[in-house]
């Protein structure tokens, strides 16, 4: 049985914009996110991911990237104490 626990439609276009500097073949796992197309990541996924959010937020000054990567934060973190879960973006 799959239980929806949360969704996020508002921060998506300050969302791409804040992860844009990421590689999409370097390291860590906020490379992976890809804004046109789908991204899954599992609860351990998340956990590494949400590291990285919070390495980042000290050096975004942008008002709505910052709002966005705060409620990624709170996304990852839900999936990432959530057995089980899965947090899963999708693209345009």
């Amino acid at each position: 049985m799959t239980t929806l626990l949360r969704r996020s439609h508002e921060h998506g276009e300050a969302l791409a914009r804040a992860l844009d500097p990421y590689d999409p073949t370097g390291p860590g796992k906020l490379a992976w996110v890809d804004p046109y197309g789908d991204t899954l990541f599992n609860e351990q996924e998340a956990e590494v991911a949400l590291r990285e959010v919070a390495a980042l937020l000290p050096q975004c000054a942008d008002g709505p990237q910052r709002a966005a990567l705060q409620a990624l934060a709170e996304l990852l973190a839900l999936c990432a104490a959530t057995p089980g879960s899965y947090l899963w973006f999708i693209g345009d």
